[in-house]
C-alpha cells in the first residue's frame, strides 16, 4: 500500500538535548505539515506532557514517546518507548533511574575535564547546567565552546569529554523494555544499525542483537531514519519482516543542535509500505 501520512516519531526538545522548547516544536511540527508525531526526549516524559497541554483541535496526531540510553556487556542501545501511560509508576521509575545515572555522569565529566585539562566554568554556569531537566555531553560541550576550550561541540565531545568512560552508569536494555511494557507502551530499537560512536552494526551481529532484545520483549525497530542509507533501511525492513516487528520512522530532529530537518524520515509517499509500519500506526490508534 501507499502511505500518504507524513509522520515523524523521533524528535527532541529542550527537555533533553534539542534547541526547541516543547511549545516551539509543536508549532514547528504544524508548520512542517507533519500529521502524526511523537516527542522522544532522552530519559524524560516532561516534554510530552507539555505538548499534550498545548494541543488544539485540528492539530497533528500525537503519541507519547521517550528515548532511553542503555548499555550492557554487548554494547550500547537507544530504546524508544511509545504510547505509554505517562502517569504509570513503571515509566516514571525508568525516567528517575535514567536521570540519576545522567546526573552522576555529568558531575563526573565536569570533574574529569577540570582535573585532566584544567577546564573550569563560573559557578553560576555549573548551577544552571545541573538545574536542567536532562543535562548531558552536548550541554558540557556548549559550555566548552562558549569559554574557548573547543572550536565546536563535536570537538569538545570527541577530544575531551569522551575521554571518561563509564561501565555501570547505564540503564540495561531489559530494564527499559520491561518498564515500557509495564506502562502499556511499545518498545522500539532506535536507529538500530548505529552502535557506540561510529560503529555500524549489520548482518549476523545485528541479527544476534535483535534476538537478545526480542527475548526481553522488544516489539519494533526504527527502520526509517534520517541518517540511514537505503541499504541500512532495507536490511532493517528485512529483519522486521523476519521477526514480525513493528516498524517506525524518525528524523531525530534536535533543532539547531543537529543538521536534521523535521519530517526527514525517508518514508513519506513510499510505495509498498511495510506491514510493520501499518501495524504500528494501527496499534497506537491511528487509522490509515
Amino acid at each position: 500500500m501507499d502511505l500518504n501520512l507524513k509522520l515523524d516519531l523521533h524528535m527532541h526538545t529542550t527537555v533533553s538535548d534539542g534547541s526547541d522548547k516543547p511549545e516551539e516544536i509543536l508549532e514547528n511540527v504544524r508548520n512542517a505539515g507533519i500529521e502524526f508525531f511523537s516527542v522522544t526526549d532522552h530519559d524524560a516524559v516532561k516534554g510530552c506532557r507539555i505538548v499534550r497541554e498545548n494541543l488544539k483541535e485540528g492539530d497533528p496526531m500525537f503519541i507519547n514517546g521517550a528515548e532511553f540510553s542503555c548499555k550492557d556487556e554487548h554494547g550500547k542501545y537507544h530504546i524508544l518507548g511509545y504510547n505509554y501511560d505517562q502517569d504509570s509508576e513503571s515509566i516514571q521509575g525508568l525516567v528517575d533511574l535514567g536521570h540519576s545515572y545522567r546526573m552522576t555522569k555529568v558531575t563526573a565529566r565536569l570533574e574529569y575535564i577540570k582535573e585532566k585539562f584544567g577546564f573550569t566554568f563560573p559557578q553560576e554556569e555549573i548551577d544552571k547546567l545541573l538545574s536542567m531537566d536532562n543535562p548531558g555531553k552536548p550541554h558540557i560541550g556548549n559550555l566548552m565552546v562558549k569559554y574557548g576550550y573547543a572550536n565546536d561541540r563535536r570537538q569538545a565531545i570527541r577530544e575531551y569529554i569522551d575521554g571518561l568512560r563509564f561501565k555501570l552508569e547505564y540503564v540495561r536494555p531489559e530494564e527499559a523494555i520491561e518498564s515500557i511494557l509495564g506502562a502499556g507502551g511499545i518498545p522500539v530499537l532506535a536507529h538500530p544499525s548505529y552502535g557506540s560512536g561510529d560503529q555500524v552494526i549489520v548482518g549476523e551481529e545485528m541479527d544476534e542483537r535483535l534476538k537478545r532484545l526480542i527475548d526481553f520483549g522488544l516489539q519494533g525497530v526504527e527502520a526509517y531514519y534520517s541518517g540511514f542509507s537505503e541499504r541500512l533501511t532495507g536490511e532493517m525492513l528485512g529483519f522486521a519482516k523476519k521477526y514480525d516487528l513493528y516498524v517506525t520512522a524518525g528524523s531525530d530532529y534536535h533543532g539547531k543542535n543537529k543538521l536534521v530537518v523535521l519530517g526527514d524520515t525517508g518514508c513519506f509517499n513510499k510505495n509498498d509500505v511495510p506491514d510493520g509500519l501499518v501495524r504500528f500506526i494501527e496499534a497506537v490508534g491511528i487509522s490509515v
